[in-house]
């Protein structure tokens, strides 16, 4: 199979071009970053301009994204065009561009998750089971990472708390809290708390917890190393190559119901 990595000079791009050159089943087509960067023309492979993407996509059968909201779109419109498949581990996007990733899907086979852990999407499903049972619990989404993030919330953050409320029968648009300094009152009934931290090189933690009368459930996942997630992406794109058209996530890949 042979992949783009768009991102490549990332640490999520770096950590997937490391791994892949040691998968003998795997061949890197390209490797990706935004035109302008210091990075092109570095490196092995070689880094090369998005500017490009149209022309490797010909050499290429899926490409693995991890870079932002804007050139993952732009990427993926070339994507569609070439008839490729497309692994976007970006997180972000705005409602257009979920449903213009929607859109694209129906045309190609599209695998969108905000994270690509196998342990992480575990979490993801035992976090639904835990909300369906304990709906009148109070549920809180905490996440740490590196000082270098910039998003916050975690896009894994957002889909954790997606699930619990949806799972628990709350409208996560009406419920959703990021912050309660300025505000002096009680904590609401359904409310779903969202919190950020940024320190040191914290890879990933994420902790959900489940808090009812006399007694407490943390769900908690914590990546060790960057290659968990550039693991699971190339693991995706193996799954994904040759499927039909359609918006996939890592549930499906895992077989998780």
């Amino acid at each position: 199979m042979k992949i783009i990595v768009c991102g490549a000079a990332g640490r999520m791009g770096k950590s997937i071009l490391n791994l892949a050159a040691l998968d003998e089943n795997i061949e890197i087509a390209a490797a990706v970053e935004f035109d302008g960067s210091p990075f092109i023309g570095s490196g092995d492979p070689k880094i090369m301009s998005d500017i490009d993407l149209d022309k490797a996509l010909v050499q290429a059968d899926v490409i693995i994204d991890f870079t932002n909201p804007g050139s993952a779109m732009n990427n993926l419109r070339k994507v569609r065009a070439a008839k490729k498949s497309a692994v976007i581990g970006t997180t972000g996007f705005n409602q257009e561009q979920k449903d213009e990733i929607i859109a694209v899907s129906k045309d190609i086979a599209v695998l969108l998750s905000p994270n690509m852990s196998v342990g992480v999407n575990l979490l993801f499903d035992l976090v639904s089971q835990a909300a369906k049972l304990l709906s009148d619990y109070d549920i809180e989404v905490f996440e740490l990472h590196h000082n270098k993030k910039k998003d916050a919330p975690s896009g894994t953050a957002i889909r954790l708390a997606e699930i619990a409320a949806q799972s628990a029968g709350i409208n996560l648009e009406k419920s959703a809290v990021y912050e309660r300094h300025s505000v002096n009152k009680a904590r609401g009934k359904n409310e779903i708390g969202i919190m950020s931290a940024r320190a040191g090189d914290v890879v990933g933690d994420h902790t959900v917890y489940f808090a009812g009368p006399g007694e407490r459930i943390e769900l908690i996942h914590r990546a060790h190393s960057r290659d968990t997630f550039a693991s699971g992406a190339l693991k995706a794109a193996k799954w994904l190559n040759g499927k039909k058209p359609g918006l996939y996530s890592m549930k499906d890949v895992l077989e998780i119901q």
